[in-house]
Protein backbone atom coordinates (compact mmCIF):
# COMPACT_ATOMS: atom_id res chain seq x y z
CA UNK A 1 0.00 0.00 0.00
CA UNK A 2 1.03 3.58 -0.92
CA UNK A 3 0.08 6.85 0.59
CA UNK A 4 -1.56 7.67 -2.67
CA UNK A 5 -4.19 5.12 -1.90
CA UNK A 6 -5.38 6.98 1.11
CA UNK A 7 -7.87 9.15 -0.47
CA UNK A 8 -10.79 9.54 1.72
CA UNK A 9 -13.66 11.61 1.04
CA UNK A 10 -15.82 13.40 2.87
CA UNK A 11 -18.78 11.79 4.52
CA UNK A 12 -22.00 13.80 5.06
CA UNK A 13 -24.77 11.26 6.42
CA UNK A 14 -25.64 9.02 9.57
CA UNK A 15 -27.00 5.56 9.04
CA UNK A 16 -29.92 5.27 10.58
CA UNK A 17 -32.80 2.70 10.24
CA UNK A 18 -31.17 0.83 7.63
CA UNK A 19 -30.79 4.28 5.43
CA UNK A 20 -27.96 7.10 5.08
CA UNK A 21 -29.69 10.15 6.02
CA UNK A 22 -28.03 13.89 7.10
CA UNK A 23 -27.31 14.72 10.64
CA UNK A 24 -29.68 17.03 12.57
CA UNK A 25 -27.34 19.76 13.19
CA UNK A 26 -25.31 21.48 10.69
CA UNK A 27 -22.35 20.63 12.55
CA UNK A 28 -19.15 18.56 10.96
CA UNK A 29 -15.75 16.89 12.40
CA UNK A 30 -12.74 17.16 10.49
CA UNK A 31 -10.73 14.31 10.52
CA UNK A 32 -6.77 14.53 10.47
CA UNK A 33 -4.18 12.01 9.11
CA UNK A 34 -1.65 12.63 12.38
CA UNK A 35 1.69 11.81 9.61
CA UNK A 36 0.86 14.93 7.24
CA UNK A 37 -0.57 16.97 10.06
CA UNK A 38 -3.45 17.83 7.57
CA UNK A 39 -7.58 17.64 7.43
CA UNK A 40 -8.62 14.96 5.03
CA UNK A 41 -11.97 14.35 5.24
CA UNK A 42 -15.30 15.29 7.32
CA UNK A 43 -18.08 13.50 8.85
CA UNK A 44 -21.07 14.93 10.33
CA UNK A 45 -21.13 16.16 14.29
CA UNK A 46 -24.39 14.19 15.70
CA UNK A 47 -27.23 15.44 18.26
CA UNK A 48 -28.91 14.50 20.94
CA UNK A 49 -32.11 14.65 18.20
CA UNK A 50 -30.13 12.38 15.75
CA UNK A 51 -29.11 10.09 18.84
CA UNK A 52 -33.35 10.16 19.36
CA UNK A 53 -33.96 8.66 16.30
CA UNK A 54 -31.19 6.21 15.97
CA UNK A 55 -32.47 4.49 19.40
CA UNK A 56 -36.28 4.40 18.19
CA UNK A 57 -34.89 2.31 15.10
CA UNK A 58 -32.53 -0.05 17.35
CA UNK A 59 -35.66 0.09 19.71
CA UNK A 60 -38.04 -0.98 16.73
CA UNK A 61 -35.66 -3.31 15.04
CA UNK A 62 -35.40 -5.46 18.35
CA UNK A 63 -37.93 -7.64 18.78
CA UNK A 64 -37.98 -9.36 15.32
CA UNK A 65 -34.56 -9.37 15.25
CA UNK A 66 -34.07 -11.16 18.98
CA UNK A 67 -37.15 -13.18 17.87
CA UNK A 68 -34.79 -14.58 14.90
CA UNK A 69 -33.50 -18.10 15.19
CA UNK A 70 -29.66 -17.99 16.36
CA UNK A 71 -28.65 -19.78 12.93
CA UNK A 72 -30.50 -16.64 10.93
CA UNK A 73 -28.88 -13.95 12.75
CA UNK A 74 -25.42 -16.02 11.67
CA UNK A 75 -26.03 -16.09 8.26
CA UNK A 76 -26.73 -12.07 8.41
CA UNK A 77 -23.54 -11.67 9.91
CA UNK A 78 -22.03 -14.09 7.52
CA UNK A 79 -23.07 -11.74 4.88
CA UNK A 80 -21.63 -9.17 7.07
CA UNK A 81 -17.85 -10.80 7.38
CA UNK A 82 -18.04 -11.05 3.56
CA UNK A 83 -18.84 -7.51 2.77
CA UNK A 84 -16.09 -6.57 5.03
CA UNK A 85 -13.43 -9.02 3.77
CA UNK A 86 -13.95 -7.50 0.23
CA UNK A 87 -12.79 -4.02 1.73
CA UNK A 88 -9.59 -4.98 3.43
CA UNK A 89 -7.25 -3.44 1.99
CA UNK A 90 -9.62 0.05 2.39
CA UNK A 91 -9.89 -1.08 5.72
CA UNK A 92 -6.07 -1.09 6.01
CA UNK A 93 -5.02 2.15 4.48
CA UNK A 94 -8.14 4.08 6.33
CA UNK A 95 -6.95 3.19 9.44
CA UNK A 96 -3.43 3.90 8.47
CA UNK A 97 -4.05 7.05 7.41
CA UNK A 98 -6.69 8.41 9.84
CA UNK A 99 -4.88 6.24 13.21
CA UNK A 100 -0.78 6.62 11.79
CA UNK A 101 -0.27 2.68 12.38
CA UNK A 102 2.04 1.23 10.61
CA UNK A 103 0.66 -0.18 7.41
CA UNK A 104 2.10 -3.66 8.05
CA UNK A 105 0.25 -3.81 12.03
CA UNK A 106 -3.05 -2.19 10.10
CA UNK A 107 -3.14 -5.26 7.58
CA UNK A 108 -2.54 -7.84 10.76
CA UNK A 109 -4.09 -6.41 13.60
CA UNK A 110 -6.41 -3.61 12.57
CA UNK A 111 -8.03 -5.39 9.80
CA UNK A 112 -7.46 -8.85 10.84
CA UNK A 113 -8.43 -9.01 13.98
CA UNK A 114 -12.11 -7.68 13.64
CA UNK A 115 -12.59 -10.35 11.08
CA UNK A 116 -11.33 -12.66 13.10
CA UNK A 117 -13.50 -11.82 16.05
CA UNK A 118 -16.47 -11.41 13.42
CA UNK A 119 -15.97 -14.98 12.46
CA UNK A 120 -16.08 -15.99 16.37
CA UNK A 121 -19.26 -14.74 16.72
CA UNK A 122 -20.75 -16.49 13.59
CA UNK A 123 -20.01 -19.80 14.80
CA UNK A 124 -20.88 -18.88 18.79
CA UNK A 125 -24.10 -18.00 17.29
CA UNK A 126 -24.81 -20.92 15.88
CA UNK A 127 -23.56 -22.75 18.60
CA UNK A 128 -24.09 -21.74 21.84
CA UNK A 129 -26.99 -23.21 23.98
CA UNK A 130 -29.59 -20.66 24.73
CA UNK A 131 -31.35 -22.74 26.93
CA UNK A 132 -30.60 -25.09 30.14
CA UNK A 133 -32.15 -26.75 32.82
CA UNK A 134 -31.76 -26.71 37.21
CA UNK A 135 -33.93 -28.61 39.21
CA UNK A 136 -37.37 -27.98 38.02
CA UNK A 137 -36.15 -24.66 36.20
CA UNK A 138 -35.80 -24.13 32.71
CA UNK A 139 -32.94 -21.70 32.36
CA UNK A 140 -33.42 -19.00 29.18
CA UNK A 141 -30.52 -16.95 27.81
CA UNK A 142 -32.43 -13.67 25.99
CA UNK A 143 -30.64 -10.44 24.35
CA UNK A 144 -30.67 -7.65 26.97
CA UNK A 145 -32.54 -5.02 24.36
CA UNK A 146 -31.05 -2.06 23.01
CA UNK A 147 -26.92 -1.50 23.60
CA UNK A 148 -25.52 1.63 22.78
CA UNK A 149 -21.73 1.40 21.65
CA UNK A 150 -19.18 3.82 22.66
CA UNK A 151 -15.77 2.96 21.14
CA UNK A 152 -12.12 4.69 21.02
CA UNK A 153 -9.93 5.93 18.46
CA UNK A 154 -6.58 3.08 19.16
CA UNK A 155 -8.15 0.18 17.39
CA UNK A 156 -11.20 1.59 15.82
CA UNK A 157 -12.77 -1.82 13.66
CA UNK A 158 -11.65 -4.22 16.49
CA UNK A 159 -12.84 -2.62 19.57
CA UNK A 160 -16.01 -1.70 17.67
CA UNK A 161 -16.47 -5.41 16.35
CA UNK A 162 -15.89 -6.91 20.05
CA UNK A 163 -18.87 -4.64 21.16
CA UNK A 164 -21.67 -4.64 17.78
CA UNK A 165 -20.61 -8.34 16.71
CA UNK A 166 -21.07 -9.60 19.95
CA UNK A 167 -24.28 -7.53 20.91
CA UNK A 168 -26.09 -8.75 17.46
CA UNK A 169 -25.04 -12.42 17.52
CA UNK A 170 -26.62 -11.75 20.96
CA UNK A 171 -29.97 -10.90 19.41
CA UNK A 172 -29.59 -6.95 20.72
CA UNK A 173 -29.98 -3.92 18.33
CA UNK A 174 -27.28 -1.24 18.55
CA UNK A 175 -26.61 2.60 18.31
CA UNK A 176 -23.16 3.18 17.79
CA UNK A 177 -20.73 6.06 18.43
CA UNK A 178 -17.44 5.53 16.62
CA UNK A 179 -14.25 7.97 18.38
CA UNK A 180 -14.21 11.24 16.58
CA UNK A 181 -10.67 10.93 16.09
CA UNK A 182 -10.92 8.06 13.84
CA UNK A 183 -14.73 7.60 12.59
CA UNK A 184 -13.81 7.13 8.74
CA UNK A 185 -12.84 2.83 9.10
CA UNK A 186 -16.61 2.83 10.99
CA UNK A 187 -18.12 4.50 7.54
CA UNK A 188 -16.47 1.60 5.99
CA UNK A 189 -18.11 -1.02 8.39
CA UNK A 190 -21.89 1.17 7.46
CA UNK A 191 -21.12 0.36 3.57
CA UNK A 192 -20.57 -3.20 4.53
CA UNK A 193 -23.59 -3.73 6.48
CA UNK A 194 -25.61 -1.39 3.97
CA UNK A 195 -24.55 -3.93 1.36
CA UNK A 196 -24.87 -7.43 3.64
CA UNK A 197 -28.66 -6.53 4.14
CA UNK A 198 -29.06 -6.70 7.57
CA UNK A 199 -32.23 -5.87 8.49
CA UNK A 200 -33.07 -1.67 9.11
CA UNK A 201 -32.67 -0.47 12.61
CA UNK A 202 -30.45 -3.60 13.35
CA UNK A 203 -27.44 -1.47 13.83
CA UNK A 204 -27.20 2.22 13.68
CA UNK A 205 -24.43 4.80 13.25
CA UNK A 206 -24.30 8.04 14.86
CA UNK A 207 -20.60 10.06 14.82
CA UNK A 208 -19.70 12.51 16.97
CA UNK A 209 -18.32 13.81 20.44
CA UNK A 210 -18.89 11.94 23.91
CA UNK A 211 -20.26 15.66 25.77
CA UNK A 212 -22.96 15.46 22.68
CA UNK A 213 -23.70 12.11 21.13
CA UNK A 214 -21.69 9.56 23.83
CA UNK A 215 -23.51 11.00 26.82
CA UNK A 216 -26.81 10.87 24.95
CA UNK A 217 -26.61 7.41 24.18
CA UNK A 218 -25.18 6.67 27.89
CA UNK A 219 -28.72 9.05 29.39
CA UNK A 220 -30.71 7.33 26.79
CA UNK A 221 -33.85 6.18 28.53
CA UNK A 222 -34.51 3.31 25.79
CA UNK A 223 -30.88 2.33 25.86
CA UNK A 224 -30.61 -1.08 28.02
CA UNK A 225 -27.24 -1.31 28.04
CA UNK A 226 -24.06 0.73 27.36
CA UNK A 227 -20.83 -0.96 26.38
CA UNK A 228 -17.99 1.62 26.33
CA UNK A 229 -14.28 1.10 25.76
CA UNK A 230 -12.12 4.47 26.83
CA UNK A 231 -10.68 6.02 29.62
CA UNK A 232 -11.65 5.55 32.84
CA UNK A 233 -12.26 9.18 33.83
CA UNK A 234 -15.24 8.90 31.34
CA UNK A 235 -15.90 5.50 31.86
CA UNK A 236 -16.80 6.84 35.39
CA UNK A 237 -19.08 9.46 34.09
CA UNK A 238 -20.78 7.44 31.79
CA UNK A 239 -21.53 4.72 35.18
CA UNK A 240 -23.21 7.65 36.39
CA UNK A 241 -25.56 8.76 33.96
CA UNK A 242 -26.98 4.67 33.20
CA UNK A 243 -26.91 4.60 36.91
CA UNK A 244 -29.75 6.86 37.19
CA UNK A 245 -31.93 4.42 35.28
CA UNK A 246 -30.08 1.26 36.51
CA UNK A 247 -29.08 0.37 32.58
CA UNK A 248 -26.16 -2.10 32.34
CA UNK A 249 -23.12 -0.79 31.53
CA UNK A 250 -19.56 -2.84 30.54
CA UNK A 251 -16.63 -0.94 30.84
CA UNK A 252 -13.02 -1.46 29.13
CA UNK A 253 -11.02 1.16 30.62
CA UNK A 254 -7.31 1.71 31.36
CA UNK A 255 -4.02 0.26 31.73
CA UNK A 256 -0.66 0.06 33.41
CA UNK A 257 0.47 -3.63 32.84
CA UNK A 258 3.69 -5.29 34.63
CA UNK A 259 5.84 -7.23 32.79
CA UNK A 260 7.59 -9.92 35.27
CA UNK A 261 10.67 -11.03 34.12
CA UNK A 262 11.63 -13.25 36.51
CA UNK A 263 15.70 -14.60 37.17
CA UNK A 264 15.30 -17.88 35.54
CA UNK A 265 13.96 -16.48 32.45
CA UNK A 266 15.50 -16.09 28.75
CA UNK A 267 16.57 -11.96 29.33
CA UNK A 268 16.97 -11.19 25.82
CA UNK A 269 13.93 -13.11 24.94
CA UNK A 270 11.66 -11.48 27.27
CA UNK A 271 13.28 -8.17 27.08
CA UNK A 272 12.53 -8.18 23.36
CA UNK A 273 9.15 -9.09 23.05
CA UNK A 274 8.32 -6.96 25.79
CA UNK A 275 9.49 -3.83 24.02
CA UNK A 276 7.69 -4.83 21.41
CA UNK A 277 4.60 -4.85 23.37
CA UNK A 278 4.73 -1.50 24.60
CA UNK A 279 5.62 -0.05 21.52
CA UNK A 280 3.11 -1.91 20.01
CA UNK A 281 0.70 0.96 17.91
CA UNK A 282 3.02 3.45 18.98
CA UNK A 283 1.75 2.61 22.75
CA UNK A 284 -1.52 3.32 22.16
CA UNK A 285 -2.88 0.17 23.72
CA UNK A 286 -4.66 -0.33 26.89
CA UNK A 287 -3.09 -3.45 27.19
CA UNK A 288 0.48 -2.56 26.49
CA UNK A 289 3.15 -3.99 29.18
CA UNK A 290 4.41 -0.36 30.07
CA UNK A 291 6.33 -1.55 33.26
CA UNK A 292 9.15 -3.92 32.89
CA UNK A 293 10.30 -5.56 35.99
CA UNK A 294 13.14 -7.49 36.07
CA UNK A 295 15.47 -9.33 38.86
CA UNK A 296 17.91 -5.84 40.52
CA UNK A 297 21.25 -8.56 39.18
CA UNK A 298 20.34 -8.42 35.88
CA UNK A 299 18.93 -4.30 35.51
CA UNK A 300 22.00 -3.21 33.92
CA UNK A 301 21.89 -6.19 31.54
CA UNK A 302 17.96 -5.89 30.62
CA UNK A 303 18.22 -1.76 30.32
CA UNK A 304 20.80 -2.63 27.62
CA UNK A 305 18.88 -5.08 25.95
CA UNK A 306 15.76 -2.71 26.23
CA UNK A 307 17.70 0.33 24.79
CA UNK A 308 18.69 -2.15 21.49
CA UNK A 309 15.39 -3.14 20.83
CA UNK A 310 13.81 -0.19 20.83
CA UNK A 311 16.83 1.35 18.02
CA UNK A 312 14.97 -1.15 16.14
CA UNK A 313 11.70 1.13 15.94
CA UNK A 314 11.97 2.85 12.89
CA UNK A 315 9.93 6.49 12.86
CA UNK A 316 8.62 7.13 9.62
CA UNK A 317 5.14 7.34 7.54
CA UNK A 318 3.22 4.87 8.19
CA UNK A 319 2.80 3.95 5.22
CA UNK A 320 6.29 3.02 4.46
CA UNK A 321 6.69 -1.03 4.56
CA UNK A 322 9.92 -0.31 6.88
CA UNK A 323 8.43 2.10 9.66
CA UNK A 324 7.78 0.32 12.84
CA UNK A 325 6.54 3.07 14.80
CA UNK A 326 4.08 5.28 13.62
CA UNK A 327 3.02 9.17 14.74
CA UNK A 328 0.69 9.04 17.71
CA UNK A 329 -2.81 10.38 17.02
CA UNK A 330 -3.31 13.75 17.29
CA UNK A 331 -1.21 16.58 18.20
CA UNK A 332 -2.60 16.52 21.59
CA UNK A 333 -2.11 13.27 22.32
CA UNK A 334 1.63 13.79 21.52
CA UNK A 335 1.61 16.63 23.94
CA UNK A 336 0.43 14.26 26.64
CA UNK A 337 2.84 11.99 26.30
CA UNK A 338 5.90 14.40 25.93
CA UNK A 339 4.24 15.86 29.05
CA UNK A 340 4.93 12.72 30.97
CA UNK A 341 8.16 11.93 30.10
CA UNK A 342 9.15 15.24 31.16
CA UNK A 343 7.52 14.78 34.29
CA UNK A 344 9.36 11.27 34.80
CA UNK A 345 12.43 12.75 34.08
CA UNK A 346 12.15 15.31 37.01
CA UNK A 347 11.03 12.93 39.59
CA UNK A 348 14.16 10.72 39.26
CA UNK A 349 14.09 8.47 35.91
CA UNK A 350 16.92 8.16 33.15
CA UNK A 351 16.25 8.76 29.71
CA UNK A 352 17.79 6.15 27.93
CA UNK A 353 17.34 7.15 24.51
CA UNK A 354 17.49 9.68 21.79
CA UNK A 355 14.46 11.74 21.65
CA UNK A 356 14.82 12.69 17.94
CA UNK A 357 11.88 12.40 15.80
CA UNK A 358 11.00 12.92 12.11
CA UNK A 359 10.55 16.53 11.00
CA UNK A 360 6.25 16.12 10.59
CA UNK A 361 3.93 13.72 12.25
CA UNK A 362 2.81 13.62 15.76
CA UNK A 363 5.45 11.24 17.02
CA UNK A 364 7.22 10.35 20.05
CA UNK A 365 10.26 8.63 19.98
CA UNK A 366 10.37 4.97 21.16
CA UNK A 367 11.34 5.81 25.05
CA UNK A 368 12.96 4.18 27.30
CA UNK A 369 13.38 4.63 31.28
CA UNK A 370 15.31 3.97 34.12
CA UNK A 371 15.34 4.66 37.40
CA UNK A 372 11.91 4.64 37.70
CA UNK A 373 10.11 4.53 41.27
CA UNK A 374 7.37 2.54 41.16
CA UNK A 375 5.62 5.39 42.91
CA UNK A 376 6.26 7.88 40.98
CA UNK A 377 4.30 9.18 37.30
CA UNK A 378 5.10 7.47 34.96
CA UNK A 379 5.09 4.03 36.75
CA UNK A 380 1.38 4.61 37.79
CA UNK A 381 -0.85 6.58 35.22
CA UNK A 382 -2.11 4.89 31.97
CA UNK A 383 0.43 7.16 29.14
CA UNK A 384 -0.49 5.84 25.90
CA UNK A 385 2.44 6.47 24.10
CA UNK A 386 5.70 4.23 23.23
CA UNK A 387 7.47 4.74 26.74
CA UNK A 388 8.59 1.86 28.92
CA UNK A 389 9.54 1.72 32.82
CA UNK A 390 11.96 -0.45 34.11
CA UNK A 391 11.66 -1.38 37.23
CA UNK A 392 14.02 -3.30 39.45
CA UNK A 393 12.96 -6.03 42.33
CA UNK A 394 14.49 -8.10 44.68
CA UNK A 395 12.45 -11.05 44.88
CA UNK A 396 9.03 -12.83 43.63
CA UNK A 397 6.98 -11.55 46.58
CA UNK A 398 8.54 -7.95 45.54
CA UNK A 399 7.54 -7.92 42.14
CA UNK A 400 4.09 -8.87 42.31
CA UNK A 401 3.93 -6.62 45.29
CA UNK A 402 4.84 -3.52 42.68
CA UNK A 403 3.01 -5.58 39.66
CA UNK A 404 -0.50 -5.43 41.88
CA UNK A 405 0.53 -1.61 43.28
CA UNK A 406 -1.56 -0.05 40.61
CA UNK A 407 -5.10 1.18 40.28
CA UNK A 408 -5.46 -0.32 37.19
CA UNK A 409 -5.22 -4.48 36.78
CA UNK A 410 -6.18 -5.04 32.77
CA UNK A 411 -2.86 -7.05 31.40
CA UNK A 412 0.59 -8.47 32.29
CA UNK A 413 2.74 -10.71 31.73
CA UNK A 414 5.43 -13.23 33.46
CA UNK A 415 8.33 -15.33 32.13
CA UNK A 416 10.45 -17.51 33.58
CA UNK A 417 12.34 -21.23 32.68
CA UNK A 418 9.96 -22.96 34.93
CA UNK A 419 6.61 -23.02 33.63
CA UNK A 420 5.09 -23.96 37.13
CA UNK A 421 6.75 -20.86 39.12
CA UNK A 422 5.28 -18.57 36.24
CA UNK A 423 1.59 -20.00 36.45
CA UNK A 424 2.27 -19.26 40.23
CA UNK A 425 3.36 -15.70 40.18
CA UNK A 426 0.44 -15.13 37.01
CA UNK A 427 -2.46 -16.46 39.37
CA UNK A 428 -1.20 -13.98 42.09
CA UNK A 429 -1.39 -10.96 39.65
CA UNK A 430 -4.91 -9.12 39.76
CA UNK A 431 -5.23 -8.39 36.38
CA UNK A 432 -7.99 -9.57 33.93
CA UNK A 433 -5.06 -11.35 31.90
CA UNK A 434 -1.57 -12.95 31.87
CA UNK A 435 0.58 -13.97 29.12
CA UNK A 436 3.05 -16.28 30.44
CA UNK A 437 6.51 -16.96 28.25
CA UNK A 438 4.89 -15.16 25.68
CA UNK A 439 1.73 -16.77 25.19
CA UNK A 440 -0.17 -15.53 22.26
CA UNK A 441 -3.24 -13.79 22.18
CA UNK A 442 -6.98 -15.57 21.87
CA UNK A 443 -9.31 -13.95 20.84
CA UNK A 444 -11.96 -16.36 21.78
CA UNK A 445 -10.42 -15.71 25.58
CA UNK A 446 -12.56 -13.25 28.11
CA UNK A 447 -11.12 -9.47 27.66
CA UNK A 448 -11.37 -6.96 30.15
CA UNK A 449 -10.09 -6.12 33.64
CA UNK A 450 -10.03 -5.61 37.28
CA UNK A 451 -9.67 -2.89 39.74
CA UNK A 452 -10.33 0.50 37.52
CA UNK A 453 -9.45 -1.13 34.64
CA UNK A 454 -13.44 -1.81 33.85
CA UNK A 455 -16.90 -4.24 34.74
CA UNK A 456 -17.68 -7.16 32.36
CA UNK A 457 -15.54 -8.94 29.73
CA UNK A 458 -15.63 -9.00 25.59
CA UNK A 459 -14.48 -11.69 23.58
CA UNK A 460 -15.51 -15.21 22.97
CA UNK A 461 -18.70 -17.01 25.12
CA UNK A 462 -18.15 -14.55 27.44
CA UNK A 463 -18.31 -11.83 25.77
CA UNK A 464 -21.50 -12.81 24.08
CA UNK A 465 -23.04 -13.65 27.69
CA UNK A 466 -22.45 -9.67 28.61
CA UNK A 467 -25.33 -8.94 26.29
CA UNK A 468 -28.26 -11.51 27.45
CA UNK A 469 -29.93 -11.32 30.55
CA UNK A 470 -31.06 -14.50 32.14
CA UNK A 471 -34.68 -16.03 33.00
CA UNK A 472 -35.50 -18.95 35.05
CA UNK A 473 -39.35 -20.67 34.10
CA UNK A 474 -40.23 -22.79 36.90
CA UNK A 475 -41.93 -26.03 35.68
Amino acid sequence: MARADFTPADRGELYIGGQWRPARGGGSIAVEDPFTEQVVAHVPAGTPADVDEAVAAAKSAFEPWAALAPSARAEHLSRLHQSLANRSDEIATTVTGELGTPIKVSHRVQTGLPLTVLDGYIRLAKETAQEGEIGNSLILREPIGVVGAITPWNYPLHQVMAKVAAALAAGCTVVLKPSELTPLVAYLLFDAVHEAGLPPGVVNLVPGTGPEVGQAIAGHSDVDMVSFTGSTATGRRISHLAADRIAKVSLELGGKSANVILDDADLARAVKTGVGNAFLNAGQTCTAWTRMLVPAAQYEQACELAVQAAKAYAMGDPFDETTRLGPLVSATQRDRVHGFVQRGRAEGATLLTPDDVPDRGYFVAPTVLADVDPKSTVAQEEIFGPVLAVIPFGDDDEAVAIANDSRYGLAGAVWSGDPDRALAVAKRLRTGAVDVNGGAFNPLAPFGGYKQSGLGRELGVFGLEEFQQVKAVQR
